[in-house]
């Protein structure tokens, strides 16, 4: 039996598997899919980082390709498996844990596989498990296509006709410029969610100010252990960040229409918060992730069903740690640039207890 489990085999779960490695911690990584990287690869198939090349590496090994370029998903997904091939990371595919539990001072993990004990466990996935719907979408008319982020993964999938995305963050902006520019009058419903001041793939971010929001404010200010970075956590942990890509003008210019909020569904249709019922052939729901680790049989949550922990470790379970969540430690922590640090801590706690 592996001393540590780590749940998860994206660059969370590899980063702390590349440490504990180094420290000789016998574990164990565990992924539900079926080969490393794959759950990039199951996203949109337009889908490009936000960050570029530059940014996307783990520790100890630099991602490949042009330094000023926005890996698509699928290099994002070859590059961590061959990063897990590379230095040889015990990597279990096809194994999904049902439950996780303590008993007698050991954790027990329960997986479609089998049953393994363990000194430690490691959750290594991010805040984005289980698609949320709102309930009234089965009220919506059987005509029309229905689609989560999760499952959209492109134009073809859709039906002739309008498409209305409930939800204006980063995802449904994104899939909105898509569907708009491949002929479908597109309407995005939600609340402004503001924009980012630069164009990520401008001179100005790749010469000065890439490097100083991602190295320094994102990684070095907007922390757990600044006031500043303190209060910034509590604004985007729930209601979540700005537009990276995408600028209200470029989304105007691309004709889509800002609509409110969807508050549920009238005669098979969706209704909206200003009594406007949407004739439309389509919904693309944007609407987030519940945290989706019910298998967690452990009573770390808060009121919110978010984990406690100190950046990563769990004090009221001794030998739980988390890696991947938003803003763990660091705005940085759910981007590939900075799971490195969250991952040596955890695996460094791991090592020495």
């Amino acid at each position: 039996m592996p001393d540590t489990v780590i749940i998860g085999a994206g660059q969370s779960g590899l980063s702390v598997g590349y440490y504990l490695a180094r420290k000789g911690v016998d574990f164990q990584i565990l992924d539900a899919n079926e080969r490393v990287g794959d759950s990039w690869r199951k996203r949109w198939d337009s889908l490009r980082l936000f960050t570029p090349a530059r940014y996307d590496s783990i520790v100890g090994m630099r991602f490949p390709g042009p330094r000023h370029s926005f890996p698509t998903k699928n290099e994002m997904g070859d590059y961590l498996e061959s990063y897990a091939r590379h230095f040889n990371l015990p990597v279990q595919t096809s194994t999904q844990v049902k439950r996780v539990s303590r008993q007698n001072g050991k954790f027990v993990v329960t997986t479609n596989q089998s049953t393994l004990e363990a000194d430690n466990v490691v959750v290594a996935m991010a805040t984005f498990q289980k698609p949320r719907v709102p309930a009234f979408a089965s009220e919506l008319s059987p005509d029309i296509v229905q689609l989560h982020s999760t499952e959209y993964l492109r134009p073809s999938q859709l039906n002739e006709g309008d498409v209305l995305i409930v939800g204006a963050g980063n995802s449904g902006a994104e899939i909105a410029m898509e569907t708009a520019s491949n002929g479908h009058r597109t309407f995005l419903a939600g609340r402004d969610v503001g924009h980012i001041p630069f164009r990520i793939d401008g001179l100005p971010a790749k010469l000065v100010l890439a490097p100083l929001i991602f190295r320094v404010v994102f990684h070095r200010i907007l922390t757990v252990d600044t006031p500043i970075g303190r209060r910034v956590r509590t604004k985007v942990l729930f209601p979540g960040g700005p537009l990276i890509r995408q600028r209200p003008k470029q989304m105007a210019a691309a004709g889509i229409v800002r609509v409110p909020r969807m508050r549920g569904v009238t005669n098979g249709k969706p209704l909206m918060d200003d009594g406007t019922v949407m004739d439309v052939a389509n919904v693309i729901w944007c609407t987030g992730f519940d945290h989706g680790m019910d298998w967690l049989d452990v009573d770390v949550f808060d009121e919110h069903g978010q984990p406690r922990h100190r950046s990563g470790i769990c004090d009221e379970c001794p030998g739980l740690y988390f890696v991947g969540l938003h803003f763990l430690h660091a705005l940085s922590s759910t981007m590939i640039h900075g799971v490195g640090r969250d991952a040596k801590r955890v695996a460094s706690e791991i090592a020495q207890h």
